[in-house]
């Protein structure tokens, strides 16, 4: 078993890209590992025809999926936007590893990303003893990806400040990186295209321009559109990474993972599964991600301070912590909905004793 916390894409799945790679016999872009077809089967899962089975990395529509993956045979890039938790990260690498055999080429945005991360920085010990020369040009994962024809990620591209993501502008409409210190510039091999991600959810957001929006084109990536569409990637994603992590825990019971699932939902949407409730709901997105997080604590709670079995007292503390981000506001809404909802629900009087204790 590989010592690597969190192993890339590529190397977790590698098995299945090798599968897809000999019983693909479609046409395939410039550059590319796989056909569109055979991206698409490995993102949402299928069956070979000689049995080799394609486990799903997305759960979502396929034509989402289908239109993502036939932007990027194209020379627009793709923006996957979404609120967080909508598996835009995840997606993204899965693509630039079936498509690119790497997703490594890697730009990660933040407030304090300057145009170096896009662009190239420089070996200031040799810039200062040899002057500006390609070997002192240090190459920022934008201008690898163009140079071997792969794909980049850049995540969270509305976080970076606005003057960097005009920066992009000539690298998605000319395909060319002006390198004007050499007086040269850097070309994009044909393969070469980028994903970003995007949600305008968080604080410190920085509106994109329409100038780069143009050059992106945007699919929206939905929360999952029924409960027993989200238990199924929570429950998916929570025993691979307990797995990854080695703790010696049971998988958590489908129930236990139905009961976090329909309390994320309810509280998300301000209104009981049923219907008939309306709630107040908590200044938290409580996404998707967030719900696998809690189950993953869970599972450690029970792997190392109970008995291996993960019940509703190791699922309450990472399930109030998720819930409860303002503390002036949200244990209100919390409160409220443990008296209303789950109080009375058939079945809840363990979760709703336990989450009362860590109140």
């Amino acid at each position: 078993m590989s010592t690597v916390l969190r192993e890339h894409a590529e190397n977790a799945f590698a098995d299945e890209l090798q599968a897809l790679a000999g019983a693909d016999t479609r046409p395939r872009p410039p550059s590319w590992r796989l056909s569109p077809w055979a991206v698409t089967t490995y993102v949402l899962g299928g069956r070979l025809d000689d049995g080799t089975v394609i486990t799903p990395k997305y759960v979502g529509s396929r034509r989402v999926v289908e239109i993502a993956v036939a932007t990027l045979a194209t020379d627009r890039a793709l923006l996957l936007l979404g609120v967080p938790g909508t598996a835009k990260t995840w997606l993204s690498e899965h693509l630039a590893a079936a498509i690119s055999g790497d997703s490594t080429m890697l730009v990660q945005g933040t407030a304090g990303t300057d145009e170096t991360a896009v662009r190239y920085g420089w070996n200031y010990a040799r810039l200062l003893s040899e002057g500006p020369s390609l070997g002192a040009l240090v190459p920022s994962p934008m201008m690898r990806a163009m140079q071997d024809g792969k794909i980049a990620r850049l995540e969270e591209l509305t976080r970076i400040p606005s003057d960097v993501q005009d920066s992009l502008i000539t690298i998605l409409s000319e395909k060319t990186l002006p390198i004007p210190e050499l007086n040269t510039e850097a070309q994009a091999v044909k393969g070469f295209n980028v994903i970003a991600t995007a949600n305008d959810r968080d604080k410190g957001v920085n509106e994109l321009s329409s100038a780069l929006r143009r050059r992106f084109n945007t699919v929206v990536l939905p929360l999952p559109s029924s409960l027993e569409e989200e238990v199924d990637i929570v429950r998916r994603r929570a025993e691979q990474t307990g797995r990854a992590l080695e703790l010696p825990t049971e998988p958590p019971s489908l129930e236990e993972v139905r009961r976090l699932v329909t309390i994320f939902r309810e509280l998300r949407s301000g209104l009981t599964e049923d219907g008939r409730t309306k709630l107040k709901s908590p200044s938290g997105t409580l996404s998707t991600a967030e719900a696998i997080s809690v189950l993953n604590n869970g599972m450690a709670l029970a792997a190392h301070f109970g008995d291996g079995t993960m019940r509703a007292g190791d699922l309450a503390a990472g399930l109030t912590g998720a819930v409860v981000k303002d503390p002036s506001a949200d244990p209100v809404v919390w409160k409220e909905y443990l008296e209303t909802v789950v109080k009375d629900r058939d079945g809840w009087k363990d979760l709703y004793r336990a989450c009362r204790e860590v109140l």
